[in-house]
């Protein structure tokens, strides 16, 4: 079983290669398919836009037609003095017969206007007369059309020749789209009565019905979305705010067309405003039904996927050959470590692989030499380093400690001075005497006492120190001089602005890892962005020697770089050095 995953490791190029040239010709040749069929659609939609254009345009020539002769009509019930004379007089029942018999002939004239339709024509007059060219046709109550919308909404725009859908309460009596006015004398603007034109829907259908079909649909909605005709009888009278919404969206992009997902089918929606009718007409056709068998996607589809096969082929043949040889070099290189690197590899193969091949056996020659360099190198780097950090505070130190002892023994401080010489003896036995790299936190805090005890008798107490070490920390091992150097800053630099203050030396363990701190409530100062050094000119006089840095490149040179120093402060608040070293027993 393992051999599966080794044969894979090591033809991984040509895995590599195979896989995106794969990819590469798979994403080529969907694309290009995609964009064909995208493109061929693109242009039969085009095509069958414009032709259905003309289709639409003859509808709303039909429409228009209709308009017109409803216009001259009610052009001509406008202009009839005689028709507004009959609608305005009160009189007597016999005189309202004659006016009845005058209306019927006046009427008559009229209705030649729209003979061509099979059309109803009502008036109402303000004096309660009533007349309809065909009761029978549109079966509407005298109250109704009294009380109705279609007069509210006529009078709410008397000047307005307005087309609404009005739907019978019995289904066999059919809808009806009635087109009503106000009759209004133009001068004094009063409104005398009303006039309505009143077409069976399956009527008014027939002026587009011949251009519908399976998969091809007329839909005429009023601006409130209303379906007011279809030949999808079953829509009529409901409202549709996504027709509303597309008849939005081809008015302001100006589209000749746009494609949706309705009736959970994609759908080529075309639309065109009848100004007249105050209605969109929508031509709605199935796109599958309309274009499903002009283009054969199958066929293009198989093709495809032949080109596809061939090429993958070829790819597979040439990626081989080419990554055979490097294979087996990388099968030879990945062996070379199991064998403490004295095993060369064989130079064979292409020109190319040759090449590597004695470079690497020349990279193995260097290797051997370079390691050898590198141990005694950083043996000798370490000694040195401790060295440095041992001598540092050996020069001005010493001299300014003996110093300080020779005022104590001229002021008579026996016991001070006793303590002090005490405390330079064990302090420079462990620091130059003891050549150990590390040693327990015990001794560290007992050289770090050593000096503070030192500093105190030379400068005063206005500096106090504390210690805050967990018990279990004591016996740990920690690398030689890496608190004093803190201290020492702490001291010298760290209360310059400050009469007086405090240091605060803490220990402890946390998980797998030892934490030591030197925290003072000092002057503070601006560290670096690595946080391991201060920004300020001054601060870096006396940070930037060798004893912090040497802490911190000491530390990771042992240990690692997830251990080390970091240095936080901010100015009048104080510093706060964080040592972090793994756990030593």
């Amino acid at each position: 079983m393992r051999l599966i995953p080794e044969r894979f490791r090591h033809n991984n190029l040509f895995i590599t290669m195979f896989l995106i040239s794969v990819i590469i010709i798979i994403t080529v040749s969907v694309t290009i398919t995609w964009t064909t069929i995208r493109m061929s659609e693109e242009f039969f939609f085009e095509k069958f836009s414009i032709t259905n254009a003309k289709v639409m345009d003859q509808v709303k020539d039909s429409f228009e037609t209709y308009n017109y002769s409803v216009v001259i009509a009610s052009n001509n019930l406008l202009q009839s003095g005689t028709i507004k004379r009959i609608l305005t007089e009160e009189g007597t029942n016999v005189q309202r017969l004659n006016a009845y018999y005058t209306l019927g002939q006046q009427m008559n004239r009229i209705e030649s206007s729209v003979d061509t339709y099979e059309t109803g024509i009502i008036v109402t007059g303000t004096n309660g007369i009533i007349y309809a060219t065909d009761r029978t046709y549109w079966p509407i109550t005298d109250d109704e059309l009294k009380t109705g919308d279609i007069t509210k909404n006529t009078l709410k725009e008397p000047k307005r020749l307005m087309y609404q859908y009005d739907e019978r309460p019995n289904k066999e009596d059919g809808n009806y789209i009635v087109t009503s006015k106000a009759l209004m004398e133009r001068t004094s603007g009063n409104v005398y009565g009303t006039m309505y034109f009143a077409i069976k829907e399956n009527e008014f259908r027939e002026f587009y019905s011949s251009y519908t079909s399976p998969g091809n649909h007329v839909f005429l909605v009023n601006k409130s979305g209303v379906i007011m005709s279809s030949d999808q009888s079953e829509l009529i009278g409901k409202k549709s705010e996504e027709l509303l919404g597309y008849a939005q969206e081809i008015e302001a992009e100006s589209k000749d067309y746009i494609i949706e997902n309705f009736w959970g089918k994609e759908q080529i929606i075309l639309m065109e405003y009848l100004p007249s009718f105050d209605m969109y007409m929508f031509n709605i056709i199935d796109k599958e039904t309309a274009f499903g068998t002009l283009i054969d996607k199958k066929q293009i589809l198989f093709i495809s996927m032949g080109i596809v096969f061939v090429a993958l082929i070829i790819v597979f043949l040439a990626s081989r050959r080419m990554t055979n040889s490097l294979s087996k070099l990388v099968k030879q290189i990945e062996s070379t470590s199991k064998h403490e690197f004295d095993k060369y590899v064989t130079v064979s193969g292409t020109y190319e692989t040759r090449q590597i091949g004695h470079a690497f056996n020349s990279m193995l020659d260097e290797l051997h030499e370079y390691v050898d360099q590198l141990v005694v190198s950083q043996k000798n780097q370490r000694n040195a380093e401790l060295a440095a950090l041992q001598q540092q505070i050996n020069p001005h130190f010493l001299y300014n400690t003996l110093t300080s002892i020779k005022f104590m023994v001229q002021q008579g401080g026996k016991e001070e001075t006793e303590a002090t010489i005490n405390a330079l003896i064990s302090l420079l036995q462990n620091t130059i005497g003891n050549v150990s790299e590390t040693i327990t936190v015990k001794q560290e805090l007992d050289n770090l006492k050593n000096y503070v005890l030192i500093n105190q008798k030379r400068y005063g107490n206005r500096i106090k120190v504390n210690y805050f070490v967990t018990p279990d920390c004591m016996d740990l091992q920690i690398p030689k001089l890496i608190l004093q150097p803190f201290m020492e800053n702490s001291f010298f630099h760290g209360f310059i602005r400050k009469p007086a203050g405090y240091i605060n030396v803490l220990v402890w363990q946390e998980g797998n890892t030892l934490i030591c701190e030197v925290i003072d409530n000092g002057d503070g100062m601006e560290v670096s962005e690595d946080n391991t050094l201060p920004n300020t000119k001054r601060k870096q006089q006396h940070f930037s020697g060798i004893g912090v840095r040497n802490v911190h490149e000491r530390i990771q040179l042992i240990y690692g770089e997830e251990y080390g120093v970091t240095i936080s402060s901010n100015l009048g608040e104080g510093t706060k050095v964080r040592i972090t070293l793994p756990i030593q027993k």
